[in-house]
């Protein structure tokens, strides 16, 4: 929580090789700040730039930083969340969502999206939630299992 005790997320952006990051990402953020919680982005530097262009007055987008920074602010304890939503699609984002999981009190979601999302799954072996759908260029069978993981929209959209 902030100093307000605002609720805080983090949102783990990998390489954005999958089309369906960006627009799940930027659903993701709306849903939270409808929460009440306050989005943090934090990615490579594709991914937020991906961001900056979707979202170019930061209607949804409040605060984005560099996805090590935000790491190395957790692990220095200078900063931590309530939630941490990793976006995964490879091995690597099962690193990240692993290392968040250790270094972090946030409650970790795992979105596990891309044509290989319910293999990656498999290979989870930390606490998460995890939410995997077979989503590449289509975003709504990740949005779906998003919905009934996080209650909202559903009854909105």
């Amino acid at each position: 929580m902030t100093e307000n005790n605002e609720k805080t997320a983090l949102i783990l952006l990998g390489c954005p090789q999958v089309p369906v990051q960006t627009s799940m990402a930027l659903y993701l953020v709306h849903g939270l700040k409808e929460q009440g919680i306050r989005p943090v982005i934090a990615g490579t530097q594709a991914a937020r730039k991906l961001m900056e262009v979707a979202d170019p007055d930061w209607h949804y987008v409040s605060e984005m930083t560099d996805l090590d920074a935000a790491i190395d602010e957790i692990t220095g304890k200078q900063r931590d969340f309530d939630l941490c939503f990793v976006f995964i699609h490879n091995d690597s984002g099962i690193a990240y969502a692993g290392t968040m999981a250790y270094i972090s009190k946030a409650r970790v979601y795992a979105l596990l999206f891309g044509e290989h999302a319910r293999d990656l799954a498999g290979e989870i072996e930390f606490p998460c939630e995890v939410v995997a759908a077979k989503a590449v260029h289509n975003p709504m069978p990740l949005k779906r299992k998003l919905d009934e993981v996080m209650q909202w929209a559903v009854s909105k959209r």
